[in-house]
């Protein structure tokens, strides 16, 4: 038997990469297939992907209408991304974002153009062709996005997304928030300088991002750069709930967000609220544990639980207290403190410079250890806080402490928000314009999270092997012949998770 045929690629008199399939026969004699002569690269990997049609597909001689080779120069009419675009938009659809905004194509070509490629408003228009879409002009698109940052626009989306995630009478959101800074010299009033996270001193915006318990995103808000991020939250969840006629809501958040302050405003606005922090000092209720079970260590995963009364007299409210211990925690921090008191005797013997040391005693020119304190530490270690005003009857310790372990999901969310769908709008000055950007990277976000549920795949994995696939149109001067390669079996199957889902 023969070989397989495959592709041979050869340079041709004028320079261009000729595409033939080779057919080989027994005895070593070979007959070529000529598909046609490239002079770009596109142009190059459009006849590769003709060429792997042609093979995949069994059939006999591919009629392209040419009577000799000398004649088989082709005509690229158009490419198109299909595979990628298709998958985008039929989540999209199926999010409601083409309803909410009332089939706006301008909207879903930036969404798009977010997702494949993150770049500035006017090289959108360069990327969108490259994929193959029309796209408006570039004076047309500045115009369209006003009505992007328009509140019934974003409310619109807002409302979209939450009847994705069946809220119900009752609803637990995460919250977190973080910073976008500009390349500005002043501020204005929007953009102020304030406490970055990145360390940065250029003028900023606060961003407060809601979602649910999956990380998908329910609403995104800016604030001034100098507004503290305490004071986020509260409008949001507030709004939140309003919008939406909800009975309750519960919110998570790390204790960094939720103050004292903000914890009695929450429950005085009927909010639940879940926090997780680290101990300062051991409580109660593991003291009495260690006392009747002297050298022992917990069992792994259990919980103690602390009732506590916060507020004055008369209007005193009731919260719960799970302090949980777990074994690899444990060992994580008891290794860290082996590590902080090597450090701290080699600076009492004078092997090392003293540095900070939280175990270290300076009085004077003396250094000892701080015998008290490492045993503090070890005796908390393993041990994490869960605060909530939620009651026995309505979350178990073990909901509470499960809660607040999905705050990595919205983490997650800005993490791909800043990074894979470059959030920071760089180029937009105006309130309005910075707005319609979120307003863009909300959907897109939106978008992401949801095809990330459905096939496993991260959204960069999934852009850049999608976008490989392209539909070529050629005209072979008798007729246009549409050729498309072959969609490997893992892509396949993601995209069969995206397009053959029940509504």
């Amino acid at each position: 038997m023969g070989m397989a045929p495959h592709i041979r690629t050869v340079r041709t008199a004028s320079g261009a990469r000729a595409v033939q399939i080779v057919y080989s026969k027994r005895g070593g004699k070979r007959e070529l297939e000529h598909i046609g002569s490239a002079h770009t690269d596109a142009e190059y990997e459009l006849l590769v992907a003709a060429a792997r049609k042609k093979m995949a597909g069994g059939q006999g001689e591919l009629d392209l209408g040419f009577s000799d080779e000398s004649a088989a120069a082709l005509e690229i009419t158009s490419t198109r991304m299909s595979v990628l675009i298709e998958a985008i938009r039929r989540i999209y659809t199926d999010l409601g974002i083409d309803d909410a905004t009332g089939g706006d194509e301008v909207f879903f070509h930036l969404v798009l153009a977010r997702l494949v490629e993150p770049t500035s408003k006017l090289d959108s228009l360069r990327v969108l062709q490259e994929i193959g879409e029309d796209p408006v002009s570039y004076r047309t698109l500045t115009r369209r996005l006003a009505s992007f940052s328009q509140p019934a626009f974003r409310q619109g989306l807002a409302a979209t997304f939450a009847a994705q995630v069946d809220l119900g009478p009752t609803a637990l959101v995460l919250y977190d928030v973080s910073t976008l800074y500009f390349e500005a010299e002043e501020a204005d009033g929007f953009r102020e300088v304030g406490y970055s996270k990145e360390r940065r001193i250029d003028p900023q915006i606060t961003i407060g991002l809601l979602t649910d318990a999956t990380g998908f995103p329910l609403m995104v808000n800016a604030f001034p750069g100098n507004m503290a991020e305490t004071r986020t939250m509260l409008p949001v969840i507030e709004a939140f709930k309003v919008a939406h006629d909800l009975a309750n809501v519960t919110v998570v958040a790390d204790a960094g967000m939720l103050s004292y302050a903000n914890r009695m405003s929450l429950m005085d606005s009927g909010l639940g609220y879940i926090i997780g922090k680290p101990l300062p000092e051991v409580p109660y209720v593991v003291e009495k544990w260690m006392e009747e079970n002297p050298g022992e260590a917990p069992e792994e995963g259990q919980i103690f639980t602390e009732k506590s009364f916060t507020g004055p007299a008369g209007k005193r409210k009731e919260h719960r207290i799970y302090y949980q211990y777990r074994a690899a925690r444990a060992r994580r921090t008891l290794r860290g403190i082996d590590q902080q008191v090597e450090k701290a005797k080699n600076a009492i013997a004078g092997r090392a410079p003293v540095k900070r040391n939280r175990f270290l005693k300076v009085t004077g020119e003396e250094r000892s250890l701080n015998d008290e304190l490492v045993q503090k530490a070890r005796d908390l270690a393993g041990y994490k806080a869960y605060i909530t005003n939620l009651l026995p009857e309505v979350a178990t310790a073990e909901f509470v402490i499960g809660a607040y372990h999905q705050l990595w999901q919205v983490e997650k969310s800005f993490r791909m928000s800043k990074h894979d769908l470059a959030a920071r709008p760089i180029f937009h000055h105006l309130h309005d314009s910075i707005e319609a950007h979120l307003t863009i990277v909300f959907a897109s976000l939106a978008i992401a999270r949801r095809l990330e549920a459905l096939t496993g795949w991260s959204l960069k994995k999934f852009i850049t092997t999608a976008r490989r696939y392209r539909t070529v149109t050629i005209n072979t001067g008798n007729h246009e012949l549409t050729a498309a390669e072959p969609i490997p079996d893992d892509l396949q199957t993601a995209l069969n998770a995206i397009h053959d889902r029940g509504h």
